[in-house]
């Protein structure tokens, strides 16, 4: 099952659903993830650019089979038909926002490369992906780059595959660019929900790990193991070591918080204190 998308609701969360049953499993081989996932990115920002194709594929009140023969007519031979057919499909349901089509579109897009790095790369994948958040998060030079509306997009992509300079997964490097072009309100925001996406499409769930210091082998095995059997499936950690926190650790996973961090309890004891 796709992991769902937090700012989709009722009939477009269900639509979500029914489309992600095209991007599950083993129907594709690793290559033609890949390709459907590129095209399903290029579909979201086809859809993103043009308001006026974007409302005329999600009029309920124009016939499913009139919307379909539209995408037909436009990206037959454009796109691969996988993707042509996904998108087909997609305007034949219900959407209770017509910007909910390309998000969805993007998010499937998604899951559809992180398919395409197969089972034995998704933690090296889910690793690529935390380190590159951190590098240009810890980087202000690059941070700020990336973020000015001055450049193009190209010329972003450019700064990042000298940052990859061939050597992260193709999967990762078409995730780091699609996070240049997507809906997210940042990089970092991108880049950490890809991440997710990466986890939960290959059953597990991410642990951000806060530590005054690195933690040994043997700890990380623990804290994984604990974990994985308090949430009840496997658990990525990606761990960032930050000496003021002075001892403990801080842990979120999902929407939980587990902060056993010394700087916390210090806190707790002056609040109890002035009190």
């Amino acid at each position: 099952m796709v992991q769902q998308l937090s700012s989709l609701r009722g009939s477009s969360a269900e639509a979500l659903q029914v489309l992600g049953e095209q991007v599950d499993g083993d129907r594709y081989t690793l290559e033609e993830f890949a390709a459907l996932a590129d095209d399903l990115f290029r579909a979201a920002a086809l859809l993103r650019s043009e308001p006026a194709l974007r409302r005329a594929v999600t009029d309920v009140s124009t016939p499913a089979e009139a919307k379909s023969s539209l995408v037909h007519g436009l990206l037959d031979g454009k796109l691969g038909a996988p993707a042509v057919d996904l998108l087909a499909q997609a305007v034949g349901l219900r959407w209770v926002a017509a910007r909910d089509l390309a998000d969805a579109v993007e998010h499937l897009g998604v899951v559809a490369a992180v398919r395409s790095a197969g089972r034995r790369e998704s933690v090296r994948l889910s690793d690529e992906l935390f380190v590159v958040a951190q590098v240009v998060e810890e980087n202000a030079e690059l941070r700020i780059a990336l973020s000015d509306p001055v450049r193009s997009t190209d010329d972003k992509r450019e700064l990042l595959r000298g940052l990859l300079a061939q050597r992260a997964l193709p999967a990762t490097v078409a995730l780091v660019e699609q996070a240049l072009a997507g809906s997210f309100r940042s990089f970092h925001a991108a880049v950490s929900e890809y991440q997710k996406v990466a986890a939960a499409t290959q059953g597990e769930g991410v642990a951000l790990v806060r530590v005054a210091r690195e933690l040994t082998e043997a700890e990380r095995t623990r804290l994984e193991q604990a974990l994985s059997t308090q949430y009840g499936r496997p658990v990525h950690l990606n761990i960032e070591v930050d000496p003021s926190l002075l001892g403990g650790m801080r842990v979120e996973i999902g929407d939980d918080v587990i902060d056993g961090t010394v700087v916390s309890r210090l806190d707790d004891a002056r609040r109890r204190l002035a009190g």
